[in-house]
């Protein structure tokens, strides 16, 4: 599969790509209503002046699989930089093959490579599956930790 499956930097020619990836994830975690995402903002804040994000693709045999989203952090008690996985999605005809570990792994070499102290995110806590694969990852649930979110209604 290794020779099958590429994983690389998204570019701005995959915005539109990376906008129908992010509304088939949307519509999986049953969220599609709140999708507002844009070429025009995925451009601006992935590629633009001060790019807020980075994305990844990945392909297999040429067709695009499955993309990740992620952005760095700082953990004040390990004084390092850290990545915060926003979205990770493999579609769904391509899952079972690896793909979501192998971009992972991509993800982790990343990591290391910027010296970063750890990788987080944050899961649905009905995507079992999700959960079963994080798992598998030795991933550890911070159950002791409640996100909250303050959106730009409020401010």
């Amino acid at each position: 599969m290794d020779t099958k499956l590429k994983i690389r930097p998204a570019t701005e020619d995959d915005i539109a790509t990376l906008l129908n990836l992010i509304k088939e994830l949307a519509e999986y975690e049953k969220l599609s209503d709140e999708v507002s995402a844009t070429e025009e903002l995925l451009s601006k804040n992935l590629f633009g002046k001060k790019a807020f994000a980075e994305a990844l693709i990945a392909q297999y045999e040429h067709e695009v699989c499955g993309m990740a989203i992620f952005f760095h952090n700082f953990s004040t008690f390990l004084a390092k930089p850290g990545l915060y996985l926003e979205d990770i999605f493999v579609r769904p005809k391509f899952r079972g093959l690896g793909i979501g570990t192998k971009i992972f792994k991509h993800l982790m070499n990343i990591a290391k490579e910027r010296d970063c102290g750890r990788i987080e995110w944050a899961v649905l806590d009905w995507n079992e599956s999700a959960i079963n694969f994080y798992k598998k990852l030795n991933a550890v649930a911070m159950d002791d930790w409640t996100v909250y979110r303050l959106t730009d209604k409020y401010f």
